[in-house]
């Protein structure tokens, strides 16, 4: 059954969230919008990476100028390199593109119909379009990278000026432009950095609509708490609180940003890791210390900070916290921190940690659970669902993969009775088949008791014992049976008509949904639409 959705209330919400951190912004007096190329982000993290598979962060707004109320919303699947409205056309040009790596410059040139939404990827062949300029009502100017670098170490300061003409671009077809018409010599090119242009611009057009405007991105973890409190963790704050009132009651800031909550029994409390990049710094290659924190969920106060050395996963059940370190340089075993407020103390050794392999954070949970490969050498092969008892050892459950031909990544997982129900994606050398994402319910003996398969990977899933409800990276939101695994209910996820994409999920004490999405907002919507 699919179903509009239903938002009853967005936290953390602005205008132009749906874009992100942004690129460029330009403005059209002749249909008084603006349009802005921004970019989501990857959602993925040193702790999980199965959710990033067919996924695009870059996006293309078209906003009124007055109001600044989304009329479009375009996913891109390179970078924004470039916009320019047509001067009489209700049309939009964006050049889009990257270099791949390794050899190629790919990228699209986009034709945006603003009247229709409609969409068309002009080039016959993929090329980097670093500038699009309307010469004239017929002539289009671009100025595409070079295909590749080969032999070519000027390629990445280069490129091919070149003017196509149409006598109608709004009757312009899809991969109608061929490689004959952008042959030209190549000569050096700027490519300037628009971003702060852009900012100002957009804190500008909020500040003439009586709003402000800043960047949120990426909610990675949500809870709701009895007294009705929302909590999250997101792009650079630790963690923050919202009152039932639908005020912020107080963030805790941080370079990155906080990527799990571990929510007190009594609800007192919070743990929230900080996610730690490589970045380069004059010169040199850093990554700051890791950063754990017990917060008060009261007063935000930080009570409590870890610093185990490495970065580490947060594992609950059972009133129980530990940490799993996270750290590829090292080719020897790891051990389980288990700490309480004296201090960590060692637990039993495991295998490497895998983002792709090895993600399983189980909500509800009534011990930590953990995968665990058992070839010491290929960690990410012939994994089992573990099971950490009260003694402190770790006991096997079940394989991770079902079938034994797949091999199976991890993903976000929750208990109920005496069964887990979780995500996943199966592997494949080309990538994320369709049909090749799943949701599972399984026995602690590890009977399968149902199975769904879906075109793409799971972000979120939580329960509220009679139905999971489980979020995907395409912006779905599906509900299913928890006994048989049928659909109750699906929905493409969107605030005041704009799809959005759900990276979070929790059901609230009281019931409802709480989801965080990947443009930074927090949505309250019912269960049961």
């Amino acid at each position: 059954m699919t179903l509009a959705p239903i938002v009853r209330r967005v936290l953390g919400d602005g205008p132009f969230a749906e874009i992100g951190e942004p690129a460029l912004a330009v403005a059209d007096e002749h249909s008084r919008t603006v349009a802005v190329g921004g970019d989501l982000g990857h959602i993925q993290w040193s702790g999980s990476g199965t959710a990033d598979s067919r996924w695009t962060g870059h996006r293309i707004g078209v906003y009124e100028q007055a109001g600044l109320q989304s009329r479009h919303l375009v996913w891109s699947r390179y970078p924004v390199r470039s916009l320019a409205f047509h001067p009489v056309l209700p049309l939009l040009a964006v050049g889009t593109g990257r270099y791949d790596g390794g050899y190629s410059f790919e990228g699209e040139l986009l034709l945006i119909h603003l009247d229709s939404g409609d969409v068309v990827s002009a080039l016959q062949h993929q090329r980097e379009v670093l500038g699009v300029e309307w010469c004239s009502e017929t002539a289009l100017g671009l100025v595409l990278a070079p295909c590749d670098d080969w032999e070519n170490p000027q390629a990445h300061e280069q490129g091919h000026a070149v003017v196509v003409a149409r006598s109608d671009w709004g009757a312009v077809g899809q991969e109608s432009i061929g490689a004959e018409e952008l042959a030209a010599p190549a000569e050096p090119v700027l490519q300037p950095d628009h971003s702060a242009e852009a900012r100002r611009f957009l804190a500008g057009l909020a500040a003439s609509a009586g709003r402000q405007w800043s960047v949120r991105r990426r909610v990675w973890a949500v809870e709701g708490t009895e007294d009705g409190r929302v909590l999250a963790a997101l792009d650079g704050v630790l963690a923050e609180s919202w009152l039932p009132s639908g005020d912020l009651q107080w963030a805790v800031e941080d370079e990155e940003g906080g990527r799990q909550l571990v929510l007190a029994s009594d609800g007192t409390w919070v743990w929230t890791n900080a996610e730690r990049r490589v970045r380069h710094k004059g010169g040199l290659w850093e990554r700051s210390a890791p950063r754990l924190a017990r917060i008060s969920v009261d007063t935000g106060q930080v009570l409590e900070t870890l610093s185990p050395g490495v970065f580490a996963v947060l594992v609950a059940g059972d009133h129980r916290t530990i940490l799993r370190p996270l750290d590829g340089r090292r080719k020897r075993p790891e051990r389980l921190l288990m700490f309480d407020l004296d201090g960590p103390v060692d637990g039993p050794e495991l295998s490497r940690f895998d983002l792709f392999n090895h993600p399983f954070a189980v909500r509800r949970a009534s011990r930590p659970y953990i995968l665990v490969g058992t070839d010491p050498d290929k960690p990410h092969r012939d994994k089992w669902v573990t099971a950490l008892d009260a003694d402190g050892m770790l006991r096997r459950l079940f394989p991770h993969s079902w079938v034994p031909e797949e091999h199976h990544f991890g993903g976000p997982a929750v208990e109920i009775g005496q069964s887990l129900v979780y995500a996943g994606a199966v592997h494949h050398g080309q990538g994320l088949q369709p049909g090749g994402a799943y949701v599972v319910r399984r026995s602690l003996n590890g009977s399968v008791q149902w199975q769904y398969r879906t075109d793409h990977p799971a972000t979120a899933l939580d329960t509220d014992g009679d139905t999971v409800y489980v979020a995907y990276n395409s912006g779905a939101l599906t509900a299913l049976h928890a006994n048989d695994g049928s659909v109750r209910w699906h929905t493409e996820l969107k605030v005041d008509g704009v799809p959005t994409t759900a990276l979070s999920l929790a059901v609230a004490p009281q019931g409802h949904l709480l989801i965080g999405t990947v443009d930074g907002r927090i949505l309250e919507c019912p269960a049961r639409p």
